[in-house]
């Protein structure tokens, strides 16, 4: 059986989590779900599409807290004795896992991309240097500890949906555990959408030139219905902030078709873009080399190639 945290706003499953779901399924196919607060029960039931059949929903004070978390996963692990436990490698997923393991004494593997349980434990392999090297593992313990890289494993539903049993627990939290704890959340302003859940991403780097010049990258973004992302090269700028940065210290993405304007290609940035189904480069330098790496490529100056894409749209859509 494998424990797997399932990470939710409210109780709309997040897509990283789906792709946790797939990657535990392919190893067990008993999976049990764990949802934490509010709305837990909701995301736990969608779960259910996914190869979910048991659940815990657990109701603790304080928000999330990650020490607390930890050892009411500690102690579910005590009681179920799952070979694995697994969660996305986002933020919190690391996090949260992290603490689990050096509660439990178990190796913490972040980053994986496969693994499979064998008589001498679990064969692993998993991004290292920000996904530029793949690096193979053998983990002796009793449970192993994983996180799924981000934008590794595309979310695969199980088939019928099955109805989820769902335990609930109120567990008490000692105060050592909550003296860090998050008191607040605030949602990003302008209605603003995730870049890690788009299916089109339009992505803006130096040789946008401006902050300004970030407009028509906007303007195409809304005319496709898609999410505007950046290079690290921007964010350092101060042209655009970092929620939008897409690279090895922002954000992994996977979307349908990413278009990159102005972008040259660094390898941070293209660890960040990697899991996109499609690459369109927009870009003056025919020697860019993101161009190795397009499935189609405009040669030519970004400020007249985007407004003209987004006029040809906007005519075609009438």
């Amino acid at each position: 059986m494998i424990l797997v945290v399932v990470e939710h706003d409210a109780g709309a499953i997040a897509t990283t989590s789906l792709e946790a779901l797939t990657f535990a399924r392919a190893l067990d196919a008993e999976v049990h779900g764990v949802a934490f607060g509010d709305g837990g029960e909701a995301a736990l039931e969608t779960a259910g599409e996914f190869g979910v059949r048991m659940g815990t929903h657990i109701s603790i004070e304080g928000g999330y807290a990650p020490a607390a978390w930890a050892q009411v996963i500690v102690d579910l692990v005590a009681s179920s004795s799952p070979s694995a436990v697994v969660a996305a490698a986002t933020d919190r997923g690391q996090e949260l896992l992290a603490h689990v393991g050096a509660r439990s004494s178990a190796p913490f593997v972040a980053n994986c991309v496969a693994a499979e349980q064998g008589a001498d434990g679990w064969s692993v392999t998993r991004h290292r240097w920000g996904g530029s090297l793949l690096e193979d593992a053998l983990v002796r313990a009793p449970f192993a500890v994983l996180s799924v890289a981000l934008a590794v494993v595309a979310p695969d539903a199980a088939g019928e949906p099955a109805a989820v049993t769902i335990d609930e627990l109120t567990p008490s939290a000692s105060a050592d555990d909550l003296r860090a704890r998050a008191t607040r959340v605030d949602a990003p302003g302008g209605g603003a959408r995730s870049l890690t859940d788009a299916r089109l991403v339009v992505g803006g780097g130096r040789g946008v030139g401006s902050a300004e010049g970030f407009a028509s990258i906007d303007a195409l973004a809304d005319a496709l219905g898609g999410v505007v992302g950046v290079s690290r090269a921007v964010t350092s700028a101060g042209w655009r902030s970092h929620a939008q940065q897409i690279g090895q210290t922002g954000e992994r993405i996977a979307p349908e078709l990413y278009i990159a304007c102005g972008i040259s290609g660094a390898s941070q940035h293209m660890v960040g873009c990697r899991g996109a189904k499609k690459l369109l480069v927009i870009n003056s330098d025919p020697d860019a080399p993101i161009l190795a790496q397009a499935d189609y490529a405009v040669i030519g100056d970004l400020h007249q190639v985007v407004p003209a894409i987004t006029a040809e749209f906007e005519r075609r859509r009438g």
